[in-house]
């Protein structure tokens, strides 16, 4: 049975409206996949939203059929309050063709902020080159009330091209005077846990699902699992995790309590979040 979200639609967008964290609050709505909505006292941002079928059709009738598992809690064309948009990567569940063209209709201030190395891709899709923010990766940007630091992602690989940077990137958001990192799909690497130590994080963002040697034998670029998960926040001690990217796709999932079992053992804070659920976090 499809997974139900707790909220969705005129409802959620309401409550994402009407919700005012205090100062060192933010609250966070997952969306699915990687796909999240988060609010300080100040700020709204939209994090790699997948929230259309582009993939179940794109891929149907193949060996990896994308058969979601999750309702989708929004659609692009309902989102109305988007400013601040982010983009990890160019793969279609955080760079979405059937999300973004109409979020962007819907709200005609919003910007997108995504790898330089994937704007002709977005372009492609219909997205308006002058409302992207493109930032080539190890990059410090003033965004509005946001400053955003680019942190490069190795999905698998790190791949740089000196001429357009990286082409998957994480990002650490300084909102309200938090330091959200929202990781994008990567895998851990060399200098990752450095890159991200000197920002004090408050929350990150983490993918939990791997691969297994099926995925590997489709192509599908491999996550960091959640023994790897666990391992970072505890070389890098964000004050929480949340973990992130399964319950979507039937082919591509697991099960969250590894992960949770994993971070009970070594002392990790996190939360799980319910895909449409509002989730209020304050800063100890």
């Amino acid at each position: 049975m499809m997974i139900q979200p707790r909220q969705a639609g005129v409802a959620l967008l309401q409550d994402i409206n009407t919700t005012r964290p205090g100062p060192g609050e933010v609250a966070i709505w997952w969306l699915g996949q990687s796909g999240y909505a988060v609010k300080t006292a100040s700020v709204l941002v939209y994090f790699d939203l997948y929230l259309s079928e582009h993939l179940t059709a794109k891929y149907a009738g193949t060996e990896k059929p994308h058969i979601r598992m999750t309702d989708a809690p929004l659609r692009g064309r309902e989102i109305t309050n988007a400013t601040w948009v982010f983009a990890s990567h160019k793969h279609s569940d955080h760079l979405d063709p059937g999300t973004l063209p109409d979020l962007f209709a819907a709200s005609p201030e919003a910007r997108l902020v995504l790898p330089a190395a994937v704007v002709d891709h977005a372009v492609g899709l219909g997205l308006a080159r002058e409302r992207l923010i493109p930032t080539r990766g190890d990059e410090t940007l003033q965004i509005g009330p946001l400053t955003v630091h680019s942190i490069p992602a190795a999905h698998p690989g790190l791949d740089y091209d000196p001429a357009r940077g990286y082409p998957c990137l994480g990002y650490v958001v300084e909102m309200d005077g938090l330091r959200l990192y929202h990781s994008g799909d990567t895998l851990v690497y060399d200098g990752q846990a450095e890159r991200l130590r000197r920002f004090d994080l408050d929350i990150a963002f983490l993918p939990v699902n791997g691969t297994s040697e099926r995925l590997l034998a489709l192509q599908v670029p491999p996550n960091m699992n959640a023994a790897e998960a666990v391992a970072l926040a505890q070389a890098v001690r964000p004050r929480l995790v949340i973990p992130g990217h399964y319950d979507m796709f039937t082919f591509n999932t697991v099960d969250v309590s590894e992960f949770t079992r994993r971070a009970d053992a070594a002392g990790v804070p996190y939360a799980v979040l319910q895909c449409g659920e509002r989730f209020l976090w304050r800063r100890p």
